[in-house]
């Protein structure tokens, strides 16, 4: 049984609360002061453990004491009422091994850091395409239509064997999916249109076959259509939305910081500084959620077998011994020269996020060649190098320039921006 709490503890998932949004809850910060494992409350009313240290949160991605299948009872859920459409339409992301290793070893070559890399000629002519469009229509435009959603977009299309002309179709689709007000019977409609529209896809490339994911697992005979439609729903909803959030994000904050933007003229500076721009966003500012199949103790905190655990990213990647050493900035700042390498904003273990080299080329090239091609960019409504008011006050409409504040997505799972009017 999960174990009640003796006093007080804080809700989840939080909601950002008016401080700098590029920062984790002050709920998430205040539990990491207190210790680094901590009493806390799901919607629901469960209870569960907030785990926020850097070290404790590996153990918790790693050790297979922890179980990340979502079918097992007791597992948590950041949102009541999802229970029943996870363990109705499981992926990979949600079982354990062997079950987790089966799936997710029939796409682990598509997202090898050899094959990434030869499509970097591929990727950066669709980060140039997209530029090419912007730009043509003008010097103002919304960066996360026309540039941010459309280049991530694009590129899982072609891995996956998606046509982009349906693109409308899953945005729209994943945005219900990832949203945390959204009903039950509204995520579970988007996610049987997702797998169903998935499915006739995959049953129409066994008699026209293309050189693609969906394509690849359309050829075994170890999977069922139901399994390949789970795949490619997991592989689509995250090969778009967690990038496109994170291009958008990052061109704000480097925005606001054109000193470090600068940094960026460097080549050899660009992949050092796409892994703090990681570190410091974890747009995953939610957690991820495990469940303690046996008695453990954690940070010397005893935790026991059918506890729910949510692993904190956030906090983690804020770990001051790690990441906040002599000579650096305090890890609340943006550092672009900052030792980053060992965030965990993709997650840790075996469930690490599959399709991190890809992210990672896709954020290098978008964000060099955006700063490169257009050096004059700045938010709308400001003037040539300013910096558009500061880090604190981005997106509290306390700013310099609050007429052209951004706005965030409060209602999403993921953290990113519902526009971002730019100018150059």
């Amino acid at each position: 049984m999960t174990s009640t709490p003796t006093a007080p503890a804080p809700l989840l998932p939080a909601p950002q609360d008016g401080g700098c949004p590029f920062s984790p809850p002050s709920v998430y910060t205040d539990a990491a002061r207190t210790g680094t494992v901590t009493r806390a409350t799901l919607l629901d009313g469960s209870s569960c453990w907030l785990v926020t240290g850097y070290q404790e949160v590996r153990t918790v991605l790693s050790d297979r004491r922890f179980s990340a299948d979502a079918r097992r009872p007791e597992f948590p859920f950041f949102v009541p009422g999802r229970r029943e459409i996870a363990v109705a339409n499981p992926n990979f992301l949600r079982l354990d091994d062997p079950e987790h290793a089966r799936l997710r070893r029939m796409v682990t070559g598509d997202f090898l850091v050899k094959r990434v890399e030869a499509m970097r000629p591929e990727i950066q002519q669709i980060v140039d395409d997209a530029i090419d469009r912007m730009t043509a229509s003008g010097s103002t435009a919304d960066l996360v239509t026309r540039y941010a959603l459309p280049v991530p977009s694009l590129v899982i299309c072609l891995l996956l064997g998606v046509p982009y002309e349906d693109r409308q179709l899953f945005q729209d689709l994943s945005r219900v999916l990832i949203s945390s007000t959204a009903t039950t019977p509204e995520v579970s409609r988007a996610q049987q249109e997702l797998l169903d529209y998935l499915g006739g896809l995959a049953a129409q490339k066994r008699h026209r076959p293309g050189n693609d994911i969906l394509s690849r697992l359309v050829a075994r005979d170890d999977l069922s259509l139901r399994e390949i439609a789970s795949t490619g729903l997991l592989l689509l909803v995250a090969g778009h939305e967690t990038t496109a959030n994170m291009i958008a994000l990052s061109t704000l904050l480097l925005l606001r910081h054109p000193e470090q933007a600068a940094r960026l003229a460097d080549p050899a500076a660009v992949p050092g500084a796409v892994e703090e721009l990681l570190r410091h966003l974890t747009i995953i500012h939610t957690g991820l959620p495990r469940l303690a199949v046996e008695d453990v103790e954690l940070g010397g905190t005893p935790i026991r077998a059918g506890d729910g655990v949510v692993a904190m990213l956030s906090t983690a990647n804020r770990d001051e011994e790690l990441f906040g050493p002599p000579g650096t900035r305090p890890v609340d700042e943006l550092d672009l020269d900052r030792d980053a390498r060992r965030h965990l904003a993709f997650g840790f273990g075996v469930h690490q996020c599959l399709g991190q080299p890809l992210a990672r080329a896709e954020l290098q090239i978008a964000l060099e060649t955006l700063f490169r091609r257009l050096p004059t960019l700045r938010l709308a409504g400001t003037g040539a190098g300013s910096s558009a008011g500061t880090e604190s006050s981005a997106g509290t409409g306390t700013g310099t320039h609050a007429d052209t504040t951004p706005a965030f997505r409060t209602e999403s799972l993921i953290s990113g921006l519902r526009e971002l009017p730019v100018t150059w």
